[in-house]
């Protein structure tokens, strides 16, 4: 099925449409909302959430840019939803001082996907949080700020401490 056959039926409410669009792009929109979220039922929610308001509000998506990455922003606004409900996002070392040049961080290590996540359960929620914002999904930390409510500096500290938490782990297994 075509993206403008597929929104056409979606705009009537299709649920044949809406049955193509949950079987093609639920894995995808599942391992977004799972980055986000360390628990399995809650990246659940937050898919069914998240594919509950694309089906409702299809009528927003105005054709610029790509169908997909207008169904991932809605998803990752969800989960960071969950993560403010539940009270997990936090942003320890909110005080420290930031240098302002790219530290040259990469993973280049032949790991898999499993092995990532397993990696990324194991930072606090904040670092999570920005790290996939901005190495992952591309935001700028001045739209991380504003999407967190939090300043550009907790964003930048955030990152380097998700950064640093990582390189060790890697080394930990032996990376």
């Amino acid at each position: 099925m075509n993206e403008t056959t597929l929104l056409e039926r979606l705009k009537v409410q299709d649920p044949a449409a809406q049955k193509w669009l949950y079987d093609r792009y639920s894995p995808l929109l599942f391992s977004v909302c799972r980055r986000y979220l360390r628990s399995r039922e809650d990246a659940e929610e937050a898919l069914i959430s998240g594919l509950y308001k694309v089906f409702s509000q299809i009528e927003s998506y105005s054709g610029l840019g790509s169908f997909e990455g207008w169904m991932r922003r809605i998803v990752v606004n969800e989960a960071l939803m969950s993560l403010r409900k539940s009270r997990n996002l936090v942003f320890p070392g909110d005080d420290r001082q930031i240098p302002d040049q790219p530290d040259g961080f990469s993973i280049e290590a032949d790991m898999s996907a499993r092995e990532i996540l397993e990696l990324m359960d194991q930072l606090p929620n904040g670092y999570r949080t920005v790290f996939n914002l901005y190495v992952i999904e591309g935001y700028k930390h001045q739209e991380i700020a504003d999407m967190l409510g939090i300043s550009i500096n907790t964003s930048k500290s955030q990152l380097i401490l998700a950064k640093d938490k990582l390189r060790n782990l890697l080394k930990n297994k032996g990376y």
